[in-house]
């Protein structure tokens, strides 16, 4: 049952670690007041970088790592016996799981280095946070499109609903990317903008995770340990 909730976990935590850093900051007086989602006066990385709400951000996002590598591997698990039940004996989900744990060690870089001010510290920064983005995005869209290529009548039509949404979310990312780029072309101040495509870019990657939740309970996944007796 706990591995069950996992993607509730790894989907939920970060996003109530953000929010609250980030509370904790304006009441702290460090951060400006304001709906990032809409304005885009703070970054995400802000909300995290300065104590006391530094505190709680890093205490949530280095187990956080630990759960998304976790989650990544439970998805290999649940995706090999997807594919054992659809009578497929092929290994698959190897490139899945590499993507998705490289995004949880990069995570852990990009906390790491948070808050620091060394020229190569902020490089490091910079470097762990994108390939964190980057690897997760990556994870996600593989996921999704194998379950939705496995074969006719092994995935419930809940299921499928589900996985097209989480193709969705990871999907337009991209799009928002490339309009990232657009807007730091024609905007002498691209600052605000690039903000709130952070922070929705953030909200979709941690509901693909959520989703995911809902995609393991539709499929009744489990696990179960056992050894041989000598």
């Amino acid at each position: 049952m706990l591995l069950r909730i996992l993607p509730l976990i790894a989907g939920l935590l970060p996003i109530a670690a953000i929010h609250l850093s980030y509370l904790i900051a304006i009441q702290a007086a460090i951060l400006p007041t304001c709906i990032p989602y809409i304005h885009g006066c703070v970054s995400i990385s802000a909300t995290g970088r300065y104590p006391p709400a530094s505190y709680l951000f890093k205490a949530a996002m280095m187990p956080e790592a630990v759960i998304l590598a976790i989650f990544w591997l439970g998805s290999v698990a649940w995706l090999r016996a997807l594919h054992r039940s659809a009578g497929e004996t092929r290994s698959v989900g190897t490139a899945i799981g590499g993507f998705g744990v490289a995004s949880a060690f990069f995570l852990i870089l990009y906390v790491t280095f948070l808050g620091t001010q060394e020229p190569f510290y902020e490089f490091m920064r910079r470097f762990g946070v994108y390939l964190y983005f980057l690897f997760s995005v990556i994870a996600q869209i593989m996921l999704a499109v194998t379950v939705l290529r496995m074969p006719a009548g092994t995935c419930s039509p809940l299921l499928i609903r589900i996985t097209k949404i989480q193709l969705a979310l990871s999907l337009i990312p991209f799009a928002l990317g490339i309009l990232n780029l657009v807007l730091k072309s024609i905007l002498e101040d691209s600052d605000a903008s690039e903000n709130v495509i952070e922070w929705i870019f953030a909200l979709m990657m941690q509901s693909y995770l959520v989703l995911s939740y809902f995609s393991w309970r539709e499929t009744q996944f489990t696990a179960s340990f056992s050894v041989r007796r000598a």
